[in-house]
């Protein structure tokens, strides 16, 4: 094999909010293209050497406002704590129902790990203060005066300020595309407790000086473009937060911001662009930025602010949140959502790690004391590799704060902090970031109008290996795409195909053709064995090994769709041969014997090529063929280039075959849902 893969890696996704079940784009955009990952990495470096790692995020706004109305409502009795533990076991049964292999999936203010993520919040934010990145700053709260009381991040609604930002549905800083910005910015803010415009009061708050790692960042991106391993997506993204702060003004105001140019902190005018509404004025530093906004706004002007690094909150004063230290003697804070859900899989992964598995809750037992090493092996060596899989909307948090953060825990602002940190430090995590998963050609939201469908009301209509290989297929690393099932589109056509069925055909017809062919030909005519012969004919074994090659080069950088159409048109070219090679071959059976043999080397590369992805399948082949060698063992792809031969006991070899597992008569190794019958 011709790919580095790191010595270690750990897999981690962006954590659900505790405030809700999980929806198709959680498990379809994430969690199932981060598990086939996980799957072939312990296939190709070894399962010890891989941690599958993710958790609820159990704390802030949304989870204390989903909280509160359900309680409102009268839809839920119970405490907060009960409602976060409630819908963190309905995210786990999804993902377990998905066949989602996590070794840890925890929640951040459940079990075990909530003492190990208090600690570590603790440990990062006096780290962060001990190095003079925190400040404590007089900040906008929203507050509500008719319900006499200070609101959290969701309850104030309104639209985003950024230009260019459509949304509807921004919060008190940031919206649901992902865009920050400071509460003073939020246009036509409304409060969700009692519908009236709130006012600003100030709050005291730390915040870490991010709009100072400008230049480090405008480094990391520089190295990012020349990585060929992150998508494009990425780079353009961080890179968006990097320019000057600006703010964009109507047109139609050009002549009052003429008049008071004059009073404005030194700028830069930039006519209208083509196609635009607004002109442009550039300044140096936010705090030009804000004294020009609030002079404009006193004259009525009609403004946006474009997108810039702002200071980036960590704490806050929602209740339901991991306590901050104290410091400088300020108290009753809580650690704002974001920042503690970063190194949260941290705080995971070190409690896994050092009680051998005991306490954490895992969706893959088989892990239990297997994975070896400290939290530190995984994280902080420059042999091991963090590829976190997040949706575009987050490369904000993952790409531009958390890669700033690790920067500035390594080093203080007088060491001049670097992008890629040294061995023994957090390193930089490979962003594996994937484009929208739209529903029915819409963003669906579980705040928005349309509604996305939860993960498991579409168990009712599909399998999970259609769903799984769909999801893959579709390719979100290079653009968004809808998911459009046929069975929830109350307009389809009854003769119009399903397109989350387009590649169950491969499943349910060519791979289960191409394996039940064998099994069958082998108990009809070989007396249930695979026989021994002498060797694979060359072209087949060349196919073999570029397909490998090829497919070995789409998972390193991360092209899943791509390695699933290549293990597709083997599985289409092996079928082939079996069919053409055994109507060939007629009733002699030394020739039956070569097609047999031929094509069991085939359906046994084609099942660790389709492991990661459809592993239910794939392993139910593996128990047919009764190798007398562990899963692990089969599916490694240390194994992939050997003959059948090689996994042929001693006595096996002396009989000239080895026995197989009898099938049953219309056997599936990969069934089509009953409602498909």
């Amino acid at each position: 094999m011709l790919s580095e893969f790191p010595k270690r890696a750990v897999v981690t996704v962006g954590m659900p909010y505790a405030n809700k079940g999980l929806h198709f784009g959680h498990v379809g955009g994430v969690f199932i293209p981060a598990d086939c990952y996980a799957r072939f990495l312990r296939d190709r470096i070894g399962p010890e050497h891989v941690l599958f790692v993710s958790g609820t995020d159990c704390y802030g706004s949304p989870i204390d406002e989903g909280y509160r109305r359900l309680m409102e409502d009268g839809a839920f009795s119970g405490t907060v704590l009960e409602y976060v533990e409630r819908n963190h076991q309905s995210q786990s049964a999804a993902l377990a129902a998905y066949d989602i292999s996590l070794d840890i999936y925890e929640g951040s203010g459940l079990g075990s790990s909530k003492d190990v993520h208090e600690q570590l919040t603790r440990e990062v934010i006096e780290k962060l203060y001990e190095k003079n990145w925190l400040s404590l700053d007089a900040s906008t709260q929203f507050y509500d005066t008719e319900a006499q009381v200070l609101l959290n991040g969701r309850q104030v609604i309104g639209h985003c300020p950024v230009q260019g930002c459509k949304s509807q549905h921004a919060y008190a800083d940031e919206c649901d595309l992902g865009h920050q910005y400071r509460p003073q910015d939020l246009l036509s803010p409304k409060s969700t407790i009692s519908g009236t415009t709130p006012e600003l009061r100030e709050a005291y708050n730390w915040y870490f000086a991010l709009p100072r790692l400008t230049d480090l960042l405008k480094e990391y991106v520089a190295w990012l473009r020349e990585d060929e391993l992150t998508r494009r997506i990425v780079p353009d993204t961080i890179n968006e937060f990097l320019g000057a702060p600006v703010i964009h003004v109507k047109q139609e105001f050009l002549d009052t911001y003429l008049g008071l140019a004059a009073q404005l902190p030194e700028h830069s005018y930039r006519p209208v662009p083509k196609g635009k509404a607004s002109f442009e004025l550039e300044f140096s530093c936010l705090a030009s930025r804000d004294t020009a906004r609030t002079i404009l706004d006193a004259h009525g002007v009609r403004l946006r602010t474009g997108k810039a690094l702002v200071p980036f909150r960590i704490t806050g004063n929602v209740a339901w949140g991991v306590p901050a230290p104290v410091l400088e003697g300020v108290e009753d804070l809580t650690v704002w959502c974001w920042p503690e859900s970063l190194w949260a899989p941290i705080s995971f992964s070190r409690a896994w790690l050092e009680s051998a598995g005991g306490g954490v809750e895992t969706l893959n037992p088989a892990s239990k004391g297997r994975i070896q090493g400290s939290w530190q092996d995984f994280w902080c060596s420059s042999d091991a590799t963090v590829y976190q899989f997040i949706g575009q909307d987050n490369i904000y948090f993952y790409g531009v704060a958390q890669t700033a953060l690790w920067s500035a825990l390594a080093r203080g602002p007088e060491e001049s902090p670097i992008a890629l940190p040294e061995e023994g430090q957090l390193q930089q995590s490979r962003l594996v970031a994937n484009f929208h998963l739209l529903f029915g050609d819409r963003k669906a939201s579980s705040s928005g109008e349309l509604k996305p469908p939860m993960a498991t009301d579409l168990l009712e209509y599909y399998t999970v290996e259609q769903l799984r290989a769909h999801f893959i297929a579709l390719g979100l690393n290079r653009k968004t795409v809808s998911f459009n099932p046929k069975a929830l589109d109350p307009n389809a056509s009854p003769t119009a195909p399903d397109p989350v069925l387009k590649e169950s055909a491969l499943l349910t017809n060519i791979f289960n053709r191409l394996a039940r062919s064998c099994f069958y030909e082998a108990q009809r005519s070989f007396d249930g064995r695979l026989p021994l012969v002498s060797g694979i004919a060359a072209p087949l074994v060349q196919d073999a090994t570029q397909t490998m090659l090829d497919y070995e080069r789409a998972m390193y950088t991360t092209e899943l769709h791509t390695a699933f159409d290549l293990a597709s048109e083997f599985i289409r070219r092996a079928n082939k041969y079996w069919s053409e090679g055994i109507r060939a071959a007629g009733d002699r059976l030394d020739a039956r014997r070569e097609v047999l043999a031929s094509a069991f080397y085939l359906l046994r590369i084609a099942t660790v090529l389709m492991h990661p992805i459809v592993p239910a399948g794939t392993e139910r082949i593996f128990a047919q063929m009764n190798f007398d060698v562990s899963a692990e063992e089969f599916f490694s792809w240390e194994r992939m280039p050997e003959g059948n031969e090689a996994f042929f006991s001693p006595a096996d070899v002396a009989d000239g075959g080895h026995p197989l597992q009898e099938l049953p008569p219309r056997f599936d190794f990969f069934e089509r849902h009953a409602s498909q019958l």
